[in-house]
């Protein structure tokens, strides 16, 4: 991009692909994922990316009351730019997965650009033991899932949250979701600048070898031209590595317990914190700076944290 280089940080604090058997640290009840978000955004987020879980049991809970009883603490505590998830957890009907974004009205929501296999089963050959009913089958149940994001759903969640100002982090796992999206800003059902995310390392979507995210970046680079902003993120070990090359490239970052339970080999993060902090250090070595959530909502022309609905 032309301007000024400032990097933006995003952090996504719990998700809905990890259970809460895999790690102590995993924010679960309302006021553990808001002390997450407002913690990521103190270390330097100036985006968190949310998702919603049951207090009790830690399963995806994607319904507008879960993410109810956090999105009002963290918009007291702190001026993050919040993006809540259309993806949900594996199994949610569309109409279930824009519930909260239709409700709440929040300045980003994600959004997967494709239908895909969504395989997090392997999990299961590190985690024997869990402590919920639910989590072992949800994982053996990805075996035989695919994450459905039709044209049709895309549509429908793109024209369910029109009226209310809310932009997108266009989540694209392989090169065939950033030609979905070419389709829809061709459609002019999007406009730019557009946030594009890359996701890579997820088993159904692209790998993590290096010459995987240059192809990513140059298909976005030739459909896109200077109408998007790009980021990255690296599912489980290629968190960092991915995150320290993309931005030496001109990306944005996203990090977080959603994407990566670890901070190292072998050795559980904390906190989403934690997380944000390693990246910043790799990027601020690289002689970038970071974007406030200020300079965020500039570069992304988002509608500001006073015109959400919660």
């Amino acid at each position: 991009m032309a301007e000024a280089r400032k990097v933006i940080i995003t952090c996504a604090v719990t998700g809905a692909i990890h259970t809460p058997s895999m790690s102590p640290y995993l924010p679960v009840t309302p006021q553990e994922i808001a002390d997450a978000a407002v913690g990521a955004a103190e270390a330097g987020a100036a985006i968190v990316h949310l998702h919603a879980r049951d207090p009790v049991t830690g399963k995806p809970d994607q319904s507008p009351e879960g993410f109810g009883r956090f999105l009002p603490l963290i918009k007291q505590r702190s001026d993050v730019v919040v993006n809540l998830t259309t993806g949900g957890g594996l199994g949610m009907t569309v109409e279930q997965r824009v519930a909260p974004a239709a409700t709440f009205k929040p300045e980003v929501a994600s959004l997967n650009m494709g239908s895909m296999n969504f395989g997090i089963f392997p999990m299961l050959g590190r985690f024997k033991e869990f402590r919920h009913d639910w989590e072992r089958p949800y994982l053996e149940n990805s075996r035989d899932h695919v994450f459905k994001n039709t044209f049709k759903d895309i549509e429908y969640i793109l024209k369910t949250c029109a009226g209310n100002g809310t932009r997108f982090e266009f989540e694209c796992y392989d090169t065939a979701h950033l030609y979905n999206l070419a389709h829809f800003l061709d459609r002019k059902l999007v406009e730019p600048p557009l946030f594009v995310q890359t996701v890579f390392g997820i088993l159904g979507g692209i790998g993590t070898h290096p010459e995987d995210v240059l192809h990513m970046k140059r298909t976005a680079d030739r459909l896109f031209g200077d109408a998007y902003r790009w980021s990255v993120l690296g599912a489980g070990r290629a968190q960092m590595p991915i995150a320290a090359m993309a931005a030496a490239m001109g990306g944005n970052v996203r990090v977080g317990l959603e994407d990566s339970l670890w901070i190292g080999p072998g050795k559980l993060a904390a906190s989403n914190a934690e997380q944000v902090k390693k990246v910043r250090q790799i990027l601020e070595g690289l002689g970038l700076e970071i974007a406030t959530p200020a300079e965020a909502r500039a570069i992304l022309a988002l509608k500001g944290g006073d015109a959400v609905a919660f």
